[in-house]
């Protein structure tokens, strides 16, 4: 969860989160906003809980070609 999506995106792809940096993640295929911080707390907690499968179908609702959002 991030107020800033261009902040959150540099610090992924120059390895300052230490998620993306364990993973190795550099590519935004998927996001989305919420109103509220309670609101995206409670959307991310059930997505981590989401199977690969279940996951891939969310992304591919609002993005089927999974083209890199974040592409320089």
């Amino acid at each position: 969860m991030t107020n800033n999506l261009q902040r959150r995106l540099f610090e992924h792809k120059s390895g300052l989160s230490i998620f993306t940096k364990r993973y190795n993640v550099k590519y935004l295929v998927w996001f989305q906003e919420f109103h509220s911080a309670i609101e995206a707390i409670v959307a991310e907690k059930r997505i981590k809980n989401m199977g690969r499968a279940e996951k891939n179908i969310l992304i591919e609702q609002s993005n089927p070609s999974w083209e890199f959002l974040n592409n320089e």
